[in-house]
């Protein structure tokens, strides 16, 4: 049926009047008995204004001219708003075309020129048989992605790899090259008074140099711990190099390392922020901490082999700085000295000084010659390079391995049938250890973030992933980092002006909280916590005005992360949200009175943040899918209309090399993450299309990909496909494929991003275990291929919000079966276990022991859980491999 338009209105202002033009569009419903108004923003409805209401189910269909700009981009296109009182949405009178309808399904409704006489029915018919899909319903036809596919397809980074003690702020970064050194005080260059205190490193060189081809790999030793080795094929000579970073004096052990006091760490790391208070603490230790007796010092050997049957030369050049070239080669000792008289490198060749700078080393068919360099990280007095240089190599080479070693044992063990992810989370747990600094053996620890310093926000899944491996204290004692640095209002800041480290960091907290329950730790910080969560709520406070309703009413305000974006955005209220709701669980048992209060306040502010995005979503432009669907839009913050990369309203948004990074990296996908939406609910469903079709290339985000949280919800929403294609690209594209170091941007801008390492690590955790409310779900995001014939997967004391958990599950499919066992012997086990075990081909099951089986999600159900659990899955039928 249809409407006719009823009571006048003005036309608005429009756009440029050369763009403007007149537009018969018809709105048609499949039924429901839509109820509502139209509206147009940038233009106007001809004649009057638009009121519909169907007086009984069925078709519906309502028609009106709309005067207004179709030009093809920038702000002032107009918006025509549909005000439907069950699902109201908007759109372009750009988009408008017959021949490509706007179809909403999950609304029953459809948008074409009047022209078009088809009803709701069989416009959703002709979309249907088209055979189109969107980029989620592509990825689910396909095979599932793996590292091999998503590599092949992908940009390979190489990254320096840094080198250090953990604890110690002095670390070294070695090139990818193998051919430069450069001391850091992590976020700092080193800068010394024999170079003008500019920034100082040092060039050296195996082999001959650049040339038409590079044959250089690198890889951690084990695999995995943060000792380098290198191989460079130079023709016949074959150079292969170890570094590590120890003591000048002594070997690396845990009763010698000092580390560095957290103030100071926390001083030299880019973009951090101190109270006055904080500053003049700081201030004091820096003298102290920048003259300990004993230097770190970076290890090198190289050993130059030939591989030919005939003579060849070894070439080597001794390690120069690069911001100075006055300094000195003393050939009776092979040190190099700047005039000041300090050495800042000691080397050795066949185990005697180095009698010149640059040599070629004639090598016999088989023969080797041993380089070694011993680098301080600020140059130390010739009589500490004399030490130096008569200390053993191996003894240190061997005392660092047995302390990374010692450390990775006291981790919970994670063993894949995919060795490089094996490979990737022990090396990622001490990555993350490297750099978290900290005097020893206890006190206050920065869970710093590459160059940058810790981040409420950044540093929250360093922090988590020690939890889940089993590191409790180093995490508290990298929560304690916050609550030192909380200012006296109870704001927590420490990064670059970001607001929303307080809610980040108190979920982190909360998090801690789960895995623990420390109500001790609780009852110590509650002052803290709660002072914490009250500045929160006077910013919520400042928001319950009437001049907000409709325009993020109760929402706080505030910078998110580096652009400048003052606005009410739902990534920092879905944190503020988390925040108040962690710290209500962490005090119920201590302070019920607060926690019940906090509970209810959050819950207000979660209310806030639902409507401020339903209506966000109404007023946003829909978009165009890949099978020839549309889907609802949100923006960013609720000051905007739709994706700041649809320019709906203007402004310039590109940033960090994107642009799609406000949308994608802070946007509101991350309230499915922040608990605010449920995973499978509508809105969330239509958030990931519209991210998917608009902001990723492999479902991979851009510029800074680990900031997106699509990953994570399709792991919620049990989408294992787009999970995995999100999860390999990502890392594919990031990480370096050989040190597994991670980038911060594709353009390769800070390395050794630890919170970007800390996110893979994170959702690798969660695909192997996911809490669900009083359940554990297992492997609920594994590779099909996870469970090839004779394939094993064993997670030793990972640890839950239910305690320690132990899982072994082998597959035997030539004999037809998948056995699993689960231990948690925790006195706060879950209450049922969800274990997924997904046959390689899809079988079924003809035969399920120990478990109710359900082939839709091939999980396997054990409840009630007592602790222990016998599962075998028995397959007819020819085996998979």
């Amino acid at each position: 049926m249809h409407l006719r338009l009823l009571a006048a209105l003005p036309i608005l202002a429009g756009s440029a009047a050369a763009t403007t033009t007149t537009e018969r569009v018809a709105i048609v419903w499949r039924g429901g008995r839509p109820h509502g108004s139209v509206g147009v923003t940038d233009g106007a409805i001809r004649g009057g204004r638009a009121v519909f209401e169907a007086k009984r189910d069925g078709a519906f269909r309502v028609e009106f001219e709309i005067e207004g700009d179709i030009r093809r981009y920038g702000g002032g296109a107009t918006i025509v708003r549909v005000e439907d009182r069950a699902h109201p949405f908007s759109f372009f009178l750009r988009d408008v075309r017959k021949e490509r309808p706007i179809l909403i399904p999950a609304y029953g409704v459809a948008v074409t020129q009047s022209s078009d006489t088809r009803t709701y029915a069989q416009i959703a018919e002709a979309v249907d048989i088209s055979g189109r899909q969107t980029k989620l319903q592509r990825i689910e036809s396909e095979p599932e992605e793996t590292f091999v596919s998503a590599a092949a397809e992908t940009r390979p980074l190489q990254a320096p790899t840094w080198l250090g003690l953990s604890r110690d702020v002095r670390i070294f970064a070695v090139s990818e090259r193998l051919d430069s050194i450069h001391p850091r005080f992590h976020g700092d260059d080193l800068r010394l008074p024999e170079t003008d205190n500019r920034p100082t490193g040092y060039q050296f060189l195996m082999g001959r140099g650049w040339g038409p081809v590079d044959r250089i790999a690198r890889r951690l030793e084990d695999g995995i711990l943060p000792i380098l080795h290198g191989t460079l094929v130079d023709e016949d000579i074959t150079y292969q190099s170890i570094s590590f970073a120890g003591l000048e004096a002594h070997p690396l052990r845990r009763d010698t390392l000092r580390g560095t006091h957290f103030l100071v760490a926390d001083g030299h790391g880019f973009g951090h922020m101190f109270t006055p208070a904080q500053r003049t603490r700081h201030d004091a230790l820096v003298s102290t901490e920048d003259s300990q007796p004993e230097e770190t010092v970076l290890h090198v050997r190289i050993v130059a082999t030939n591989t030919a049957r005939v003579p060849r030369y070894a070439f080597f050049r001794n390690p120069a700085p690069t911001a100075t070239r006055k300094y000195d080669f003393d050939p009776a000792h092979g040190f190099s000295v700047f005039g000041s008289g300090r050495v800042f490198s000691v080397s050795l060749m066949n185990g005697k000084p180095l009698g010149q700078e640059e040599v070629a080393v004639e090598l016999e068919p088989g023969e080797s010659a041993v380089f070694e360099i011993r680098l301080p990280h600020r140059p130390i007095p010739r009589d500490r390079a004399v030490a130096l240089s008569r200390a053993s190599f191996d003894d240190r080479y061997e005392a660092c391995r047995a302390f990374w070693r010692a450390k990775r044992a006291g981790a919970a063990q994670i063993r894949l049938p995919e060795a490089a992810i094996t490979e990737r989370i022990e090396a990622g747990l001490l990555h993350l250890d490297l750099i978290s600094y900290g005097l020893e053996p206890s006190g206050t620890l920065v869970p710093a973030i590459g160059i940058y310093t810790a981040i409420g926000s950044e540093s929250a899944p360093i922090i988590q992933f020690m939890d889940s491996m089993g590191w409790h204290d180093t995490a508290r004692r990298a929560l304690d980092f916050f609550l030192q640095k909380q200012h006296d209002d109870g704001l927590i800041q420490n990064f670059g002006g970001y607001m929303l480290e307080t809610g980040a960091a108190l979920w982190s907290m909360g998090e801690h909280y789960r895995y623990t329950r420390d109500d001790a730790w609780v009852r110590e910080i509650s002052p803290k916590l709660l002072r914490a969560c009250d500045y929160m709520l006077r910013w919520r406070q400042r928001n319950l005005r009437d001049d907000l309703r409709g325009k993020g009413y109760g929402l706080l305000e505030g910078k998110t992360a580096d652009p400048e974006d003052p606005f009410r955005s739902f990534m920092l209220n879905g944190y503020a949200y988390l925040g108040l709701a962690r710290t209500a669980e962490m005090l119920q048992a201590t302070d019920p009175a607060q926690a019940s209060r906090l509970r209810n306040e959050a819950a207000a502010l979660k209310a806030d943040i639902r409507e401020a995005l339903m209506l966000a979503m109404s007023r946003s432009p829909v978009i165009p899918l890949g099978d020839g669907t549309w889907s609802p839009t949100a923006p960013p913050w609720v000051e905007y209309r739709g994706p700041l990369a649809l320019y709906a309203d203007g402004g310039k948004w590109f940033t960090h090399g994107s642009m799609a990074v406000r949308d994608s990296l802070l946007g509101p996908v991350y309230l499915i993450y922040q608990e605010v939406l449920d995973p499978r609910e509508p809105a969330a469903t239509f958030l990931l299309h519209s991210h998917s079709e608009l902001m990723t290339i492999r479902n991979v985000a851009f510029s800074q990909p680990y900031y997106s949280r699509h990953a994570t919800a399709h792991l919620l929403r049990g989408e294992v496909k787009p999970f995995l294609k999100s999860y390999y690209n990502t890392l594919a594209s990031l990480a370096d494929r050989e040190t597994y170091t991670f980038w911060e941007h594709f353009y390769g801008a800070s390395a050794h991003k630890t919170h970007e390492e800390a996110w893979f690590l994170m959702e690798t955790r969660r695909m192997l275990y996911l809490e669900r409310g009083d359940g554990l779900d297992l492997l609920g995001g594994i590779p099909r291929r996870y469970l090839d014939d004779n394939n094993t997967v064993d997670l030793k004391n990972v640890r839950t919000y239910f305690g320690p958990v132990s899982l072994h599950v082998g597959s035997d499919l030539r004999r037809g079966r998948i056995t699993a066992s689960v231990t948690c012997e925790s006195d706060r086990k879950p209450r049922y276990v969800d274990l997924r075990l997904p046959h390689p081909l899809g079988r079924k099951p003809n035969r399920v022991t120990g478990g109710r089986y359900d082939p839709a999600t091939e999980r396997v159900r054990v409840e009630p859980f007592t602790g222990t659990a016998a599962i075998a899955l028995e397959f007819d039928g020819a085996p998979s491999n």
